[in-house]
């Protein structure tokens, strides 16, 4: 078996990531204007890319480990590092070119996504911080003296008698 399939689908790999990459950066806009319904679409098309990257990795793995088996590795299947130590000519060539640019769009796309956790932190200390101003605790709501130097102060019209 060549590794001409490997390519190809890490090919189509780097697509998948570089089209989460964009819905990446768009959700860092939706996250800076506040908008929550069109964070819920984003988010379920995410699901959906996350959901076809792990379809074409387990087609990856799968060709990889009838690549080693046909190459004469032992063991569970490969990574893309050894089989470059492996690879020849072109097809070396081609492998290397796509695993460099397949690393580029991952880390970009790392990178982003640590962007808009920590957009999301934020809002949730700002929702937390609003809540506890909307809902104080009761002990700040008791402004004059306590209720018991209340109850020891005695009238000085005794109505009982």
């Amino acid at each position: 078996m060549t590794i001409d399939s490997i390519i190809e689908q890490m090919g189509r790999l780097q697509q998948l990531h570089e089209s989460l990459l964009a819905l990446s950066t768009r959700k860092t806009e939706i996250l800076k204007s506040n908008d929550t319904e069109a964070l819920q679409d984003i988010l379920v098309q995410e699901r959906k890319h996350v959901q076809g990257i792990n379809t074409v990795e387990k087609q990856r793995m799968a060709s990889a480990a009838a690549w080693a088996e046909s190459a004469g590795f032992a063991g569970e299947a490969p990574t893309v590092s050894e089989m470059l130590e492996t690879a020849e000519g072109q097809e070396r060539d081609r492998l290397q070119e796509v695993y460099d640019a397949f690393i580029l769009v991952l880390a970009d796309l790392k990178q982003q996504e640590v962007l808009n956790a920590e957009l999301t932190k934020q809002s949730l200390q700002f929702i937390t911080m609003s809540l506890d101003m909307l809902q104080p605790s009761l002990t700040n709501m008791n402004y004059g003296t306590s209720s018991q130097d209340a109850e020891q102060k005695r009238s000085v019209f005794d109505s009982k008698a």
